[in-house]
């Protein structure tokens, strides 16, 4: 960098920016990719041709609002959106939790999020100014609910995330912490939004118990769905709450090639139903076999990844990838993730190159 650039960068770039790191995607090519949770399966042949025809008569050259809006009216009958709540559109959940965050940039606001969780949520909040507590999970990745109660009392957050299933724990809250937890952001008049970004894998969901909370959020994506490379999410909540946060959202934020390929997608859904049934079989599968291997510990998992305790994590890792299998570190992301690895549900021949890489990388 010469120096005449690197004096610009400094007086126009914002110092936090400067001192942050970028989001690190992990180069992939001539491995098994299963670090970053997407579904392994491509669409049948036949689904392929017809989406490419498709897709192909799409007017690139006009703005994509009605087929945004026919996007919208799809999701909210395919999601069942309970009556009075109201569905909006982000380029994926990382626009959503940035549009929030602009929303509610209120001076004195500030988000609160357990930890380890979703690296957007605190990004999203220190980007917009707003102050970010984490709350540290328990050492079995439960919320600890004494801590949390405490930090809504004290802090009183605007926002209040709970990831559902949480990333990467990959495991649900226990129901009777969150409800109080959700009682207790209501009454200091604050929001709570549950990322269920896994919900194709998941239990439980709150997307219709969210009808008697009128300050309840319910945020999904259609990555884990199959649809990562399309690049979209959606967001449900009260109407009134959506309109004005739907304010500061693009007026073209989604391209109308992504809006057909999701009708497209949601037309079939069944073909995403069956290939989630496969990875929820094979998530069972894997738990058993990785239960099996001496020195290494698997956690619950109600989404399409496993998080491992192994003795040593980065041995783990690189010995994984030496004999092709691509996985996630995760242990520097948080303390409570000492010696931990973060492992993508692919396909089943996939799963048995993972648990022999595993198992020879122990």
């Amino acid at each position: 960098m010469s120096a005449d650039l690197d004096r610009r960068l400094k007086k126009v770039i914002r110092q936090d920016v400067q001192s942050m790191h970028g989001y690190a995607i992990q180069p992939s090519a001539g491995l098994v990719k299963l670090d970053a949770m997407e579904n392994p399966f491509r669409l049948p042949a036949a689904l392929q041709r017809e989406l490419g025809e498709r897709l192909g008569q799409v007017a690139l050259n006009r703005y994509p609002a009605q087929r945004v809006a026919d996007v919208v009216a799809a999701l909210t009958a395919f999601a069942q959106v309970p009556a009075g709540r109201k569905l909006m559109l982000g380029n994926g959940s990382d626009e959503l939790i940035n549009l929030i965050a602009m929303a509610c940039d209120v001076p004195g606001n500030s988000v609160l999020a357990p930890l380890p969780g979703f690296v957007m949520y605190e990004m999203s909040a220190k980007l917009q100014g707003l102050k970010f507590i984490g709350v540290p999970l328990t050492a079995d990745f439960e919320l600890d609910e004494a801590a949390m109660l405490a930090a809504i009392e004290e802090h009183r957050p605007a926002i209040t995330y709970l990831a559902y299933p949480n990333n990467p724990t990959a495991n649900l809250f226990d129901e009777g912490v969150i409800e109080r937890i959700v009682a207790a952001v209501g009454a200091q008049d604050g929001l709570v939004v549950f990322d269920e970004a896994y919900q194709p894998f998941s239990s439980r969901s709150w997307m219709q118990r969210m009808a008697a909370h009128p300050h309840v959020l319910v945020m999904r994506t259609l990555s884990k769905f199959g649809l990562a490379g399309v690049r979209l999410g959606y967001m449900v909540g009260a109407a009134a709450l959506i309109d004005e946060i739907d304010k500061v959202r693009p007026p073209y934020n989604v391209s109308v090639l992504n809006a057909e390929a999701t009708l497209f997608a949601l037309e079939h859904a069944d073909e995403f139903a069956r290939q989630a049934a496969v990875l929820r079989s094979e998530r069972a599968r894997l738990m058993a076999a990785i239960g099996d291997l001496q020195g290494a510990k698997p956690y619950p998992s109600e989404a399409n990844m496993i998080l491992v305790r192994v003795p040593d994590s980065k041995a783990c890792f690189e010995g994984m990838k030496a004999r092709g299998v691509l996985v996630k570190n995760v242990a520097a992301l948080h303390p409570l993730l000492a010696n931990c690895v973060r492992l993508t549900v692919g396909t089943p021949e996939e799963n048995t190159l993972m648990i022999d890489a595993l198992k020879a990388s122990l």
